[in-house]
């Protein structure tokens, strides 16, 4: 069982993907594959049972279950349509609480979310502060296997802060990191993901998480290639954050350094 589990939490984690929000959510086939569902109806009457499950607790099903469609390859080029989901964890947790018991895949899935729900909800009871401190340590973690699917593609360390500087363009409507601090008042010796608020990280972890993703799924080889890759996704991110009617983060004002939060948390913990 616990080996079972194991693998389980690992594929879970590797299959989970970022909101522009920074949000956590699961494709729903691809948790069917890890959860052992062969048959998609089946496993959209699991999904469904769960919705149900989601409105009775007097939650917005809406809000957790989001349906869309996606197109699939089926031979000689062609593609077709069929529904996918992306769920939330809390819809995660509900889809394993209604899966079928007997499989241990399930039961090591619920007590994955079960675990992964009572975080968040620890989480919740953070400061502002505190929400930042975690947001800018998952960035950082997301920085480091950037790195290294950028060396996987063949970006030299000579060209690594050209690789970077592509992805903050994208995002940042064609500045990079310098133009970025300059307008913002950061100054040159302090990084600029240590200044500045939940709402622009959130935006540079789904930036950085989904060029990761895209150089490792695309295979991407070649240093250009995957530079143009880089600042690609910078531009969808944007245009995703266009899309929703929010604030482009060059507009976004600068936050006092993080460095300055960890200290005095790691003070407050001493004491």
């Amino acid at each position: 069982m616990e080996t079972n589990l194991t693998y389980v939490k690992d594929q879970l984690a590797k299959i989970q993907q970022l909101a522009h929000n920074g949000q956590p959510y699961w494709d729903a086939r691809k948790l069917m594959e890890v959860l052992d569902y062969k048959d998609w109806r089946v496993f959209q009457e699991v999904i469904e049972r769960a919705r149900q499950a989601c409105e009775m607790s007097g939650n917005f099903s809406t809000d957790h279950f989001v349906s869309f469609p996606e197109l699939v390859e089926i031979g000689s080029g062609a593609k077709r349509e069929r529904d996918n989901w992306k769920l939330s964890q809390y819809a995660c947790y509900l889809v394993a609480m209604n899966g079928d018991p007997s499989k241990p895949e399930i039961a090591s899935a619920q007590t994955y979310f079960t675990v992964q729900t009572y975080r968040q909800e620890k989480q919740d009871t953070l400061s502002e502060e505190e929400r930042r401190l975690l947001l800018r340590a998952r960035v950082k973690d997301a920085n480091r296997k950037l790195s290294g699917a950028a060396k996987d593609a063949g970006v030299r360390s000579v060209m690594f802060g050209v690789f970077q500087d592509a992805g903050y363009k994208g995002l940042y409507n064609g500045i990079g990191v310098r133009a970025i601090k300059e307008k913002k008042g950061i100054s040159d010796k302090e990084d600029l993901l240590d200044c500045v608020g939940r709402a622009e990280l959130a935006a540079n972890e789904f930036r950085i998480t989904q060029t990761e993703e895209k150089l490792r799924i695309d295979k991407v080889k070649g240093e250009q290639r995957a530079i143009d890759t880089h600042l690609a996704v910078g531009k969808r991110v944007r245009q995703a954050i266009r899309e929703i009617g929010g604030t482009m983060p060059e507009h976004l004002p600068a936050e006092p350094s993080i460095k300055k939060l960890a200290t005095k948390k790691a003070k407050a913990l001493r004491d």
